[in-house]
């Protein structure tokens, strides 16, 4: 009887976890910011069906980045949760801390004890009666989870994305600004610049005056205005935003 090969745990956890990283690293990133209106989550994504941005809740969002049908059952999985919590109580008592907490601990499960572990990051973005209220969680493949201020960029190039980001951010700044500091951010993605147009982007708010459900995604002809409007002011100047839809990929 021949013996199994003996790998120790912590090579294997390292193993899992340089797969996952290169899996993601993949696909395109996201960004999920603050601006005066509430929250804006903004994904390079050229798909028009299968989406990286969603909304889980009345006021809260989903980003994600990696491999789709993983990061899809996810978003699934969350939608039912806060279904079922919010019909069996209250809609209130709904919160996105909750389910980044979910989201954590299946992510933290299937990484320790799956062979393959999932190649995904995602944020959940909670979007609160005043700015100080706002909940943006940032959770990894392996079921950590970052309660981030402000911004956060996910994704294979997302600190060199974060990092632009960083200098471009102004956290009551117009929807036109804030969009456009997101996109400079995710056209530099790998350290290279290119062009993004309104083709390339997925982008929703979570709307802090908007009464009930605060997601509303941006498309169109108003994206191309406020990618306009943003290039022309740069951060800082007001404005405002308007309807939509978008998508993705199988690793995005």
């Amino acid at each position: 009887m021949s013996m199994p090969f003996y790998v120790a745990p912590e090579q294997q956890m390292k193993d899992k976890a340089d797969y996952a990283r290169k899996g993601i690293a993949r696909g395109r990133s996201a960004v999920v910011l603050q601006y005066e209106g509430g929250i804006l989550l903004v994904a390079d994504n050229m798909s028009r069906t299968l989406h990286k941005i969603s909304e889980l809740y009345d006021r809260i969002g989903f980003a994600a980045v990696g491999r789709y049908p993983e990061f899809e059952n996810l978003r699934l999985m969350g939608v039912r949760f806060a279904d079922v919590r919010g019909y069996q109580f209250d809609r209130r008592d709904v919160s996105g801390r909750q389910l980044a907490n979910i989201y954590a601990q299946t992510l933290g499960t299937v990484f320790s004890e799956s062979l393959k572990p999932w190649e995904v990051e995602i944020v959940v973005a909670e979007v609160g009666d005043t700015a100080a209220e706002d909940e943006i969680y940032r959770i990894t493949f392996d079921g950590s989870i970052v309660d981030e201020q402000g911004f956060v960029a996910v994704g294979g190039s997302s600190e060199h994305v974060a990092s632009v980001l960083k200098d471009h951010f102004v956290a009551d700044a117009s929807l036109a600004a804030a969009l456009n500091a997101a996109t400079q951010a995710l056209a530099r993605e790998n350290g290279e610049e290119r062009d993004l147009e309104a083709g390339n982007l997925e982008v929703a708010v979570l709307e802090r005056s908007r009464q009930h459900r605060k997601f509303r995604r941006i498309h169109g002809d108003r994206l191309i205005s406020l990618l306009e409007e943003g290039k022309g002011n740069g951060p800082g100047d007001a404005s405002d935003g308007e309807n939509g839809t978008d998508g993705e990929a199988d690793r995005t």
